[in-house]
């Protein structure tokens, strides 16, 4: 996916028909796709800090981000992206789906992956060279079933398959691991949040 999105619009599709609920996921997934798909600029540091949270496990998630993001610095952060992500060949974390489920890139779970992509007349955005299994990619997928970016919003069923198959299945672990690294205490913080929500839409969908 990774459609070339302005950092300062967190969701683009149209939410005047969704369930407030809905809004709020979406609004996360690509809250968290932003920040993992390229070292966050003002904007998005900005859109972070502004996140006021409460005492649930996702409010207190919430809570740490807006702090590390409100003592950012956009230039510590850009070198903190490139050591956790890209490294001199490799970052910290490899970020990609077919790393995570078999060790190796470009492997089946990205072939599922932009099988179902096709189904769902998803394309990958012709400027992006990563393959389409990045984490920030997944996560945008998910925003747009929601809110229903590649057409309407896709039914529950729909959302929790595609949820299944390629975040779930790897996210929880890659959150994890992120929420552990040192280089940033944005990123730490991003890490645990994203791990929060994950855990919280699978259980959602267990129970929808």
């Amino acid at each position: 996916m990774r459609s070339g999105l302005d950092d300062a619009v967190l969701v683009a599709g149209n939410t005047a028909d969704l369930a407030p609920e809905d809004i709020l996921r979406a609004q996360l997934y690509q809250l968290l796709a932003l920040a993992l798909s390229a070292p966050p600029s003002p904007d998005v540091l900005k859109a972070f800090a502004e996140i006021s949270g409460d005492d649930s496990r996702l409010g207190q998630a919430l809570s740490a981000c807006a702090e590390a993001a409100q003592a950012a610095r956009p230039e510590a952060e850009d070198d903190a992206f490139h050591e956790l992500f890209i490294g001199m060949g490799t970052g910290i974390l490899v970020p990609f789906g077919s790393y995570y489920l078999t060790g190796f890139l470009h492997e089946k779970p990205l072939a599922k992956l932009r099988q179902d992509m096709g189904a769902l007349g998803v394309e990958q955005d012709p400027d992006v060279k990563e393959p389409e299994d990045h984490i920030a990619s997944v996560l945008e997928m998910m925003a747009g079933l929601v809110e229903g970016r590649f057409g309407v919003p896709a039914a529950l069923p729909e959302q929790e398959l595609f949820f299944k198959a390629h975040v779930d299945s790897w996210a929880p672990q890659f959150f994890e691991d992120l929420s552990k690294t040192t280089p940033s205490a944005f990123y730490a913080a991003v890490g645990t949040l994203g791990m929060v929500f994950v855990e919280i839409e699978a259980k959602g969908f267990e129970y929808a």
